[in-house]
């Protein structure tokens, strides 16, 4: 059995799959038991024994956490889930013609790869609060040296009482502050953290993304977007990162496949002559252009659309596996944890 910590579970999609498959869900049963022993003789109103007893039982089950566990088995054990956790990891097989058309979008498939979370949201603060301890040492004199604040620039001046003023933004949470010299890459300064900001939440909507590299390749990715108010992702921002940080781990994937980005995707598109002979917009020609035009920035990494030959998945659950020590290994961490007498 595979004890699952979860990041993520869309609740309500497990509970609709589920029910299909099993004709509905069971979180409740009840049992009863029914006996009756008579025995009459003679006149009715005389010599009348009457025995009867009865018993009922009533449980309510809360499947809760359970009712993934149970669709993962169920999806399985009918071959409805398919796992590309090993196919994924050649890097041929993401280009192959056979691999689209055996896993066509709405297939239900498992990945489990090494991956990282992103949230622009997240970015924005945590270099919004750089900018705020950094400006702080400056003030009291930490940092002397690094910026001569006796001679600020007007745009300076201007920025500070924009920001103090009114918020659009989350890059405006961003105070002025000196330059960061580095001996290697740019110098970082306000003007440098609001760009990176800028450009995070222009690349990705707001909200959790899962990215994973099955491939172990940057350019072969599994996007995910985890939605909010699904079961398990109900932390803070900041205490999601602060637990699982911002690093590569092993995460599962489970769900269906979303779309996949196509190679013509990259070939800016033609204008397709939005006006008919009647002089009326079609409505559905200009859709598709829009489209289309959507899909080519996509595939030149300014929206959050995968690019080929990567694909999304819409997920109905991510987590990672609990491991379980050998009987060895936890011989060995209870020596290390109650080390002997020397």
């Amino acid at each position: 059995m595979i004890l699952r910590e979860f990041l993520y579970v869309d609740t309500d999609k497990v509970r609709g799959m589920l029910a299909q498959l099993n004709g509905g869900i069971t979180e409740e049963e009840r049992q009863a038991n029914k006996n009756d022993k008579r025995t009459e003789a003679g006149l009715k109103s005389l010599g009348m024994y009457t025995q009867g007893w009865s018993e009922e039982s009533y449980i309510q089950k809360s499947l809760g956490d359970a009712l993934f566990q149970i669709l993962e088995e169920t999806l399985d054990s009918q071959e409805l889930l398919r796992d590309l956790s090993s196919e994924l990891s050649d890097p041929d097989f993401w280009y192959s013609d056979n691999f689209r058309e055996e896993v066509p979008p709405g297939t239900l498939v498992r990945v489990t790869a090494m991956g990282s979370l992103f949230d622009a949201r997240y970015a924005a603060s945590l270099l919004a609060s750089f900018g705020t301890t950094y400006s702080g040492l400056q003030d009291l004199g930490i940092l002397e040296g690094v910026l001569d604040k006796k001679s600020p620039t007007k745009q300076q001046g201007s920025r500070n009482t924009s920001v103090a003023s009114h918020i659009d933004q989350p890059e405006d949470l961003i105070p002025e502050f000196g330059p960061v010299r580095q001996p290697v890459g740019p110098d970082i300064d306000a003007k440098f953290l609001r760009s990176v900001v800028k450009i995070a939440r222009g690349m990705f909507t707001p909200g959790l993304h899962l990215n994973l590299s099955p491939a172990n390749n940057d350019q072969l990715i599994v996007g995910a977007r985890l939605q909010e108010g699904r079961q398990f992702l109900d932390s803070e921002t900041e205490i999601l990162f602060a637990r699982y940080g911002v690093g590569k781990q092993l995460w599962t994937l489970v769900g269906s496949i979303g779309h996949y980005a196509r190679p013509e995707d990259e070939l800016p598109p033609k204008d397709p002559g939005l006006v008919n002979d009647d002089k009326q917009v079609v409505r559905a020609r200009f859709a598709d252009y829009v489209n289309s035009f959507m899909r080519y920035i996509g595939s030149l990494g300014f929206a959050d659309i995968p690019k080929y030959p990567s694909f999304s998945v819409v997920p109905l659950a991510v987590y990672r596996s609990v491991p379980r020590l050998t009987p060895a290994e936890l011989m060995k961490v209870s020596s290390l944890s109650y080390p002997e007498n020397q």
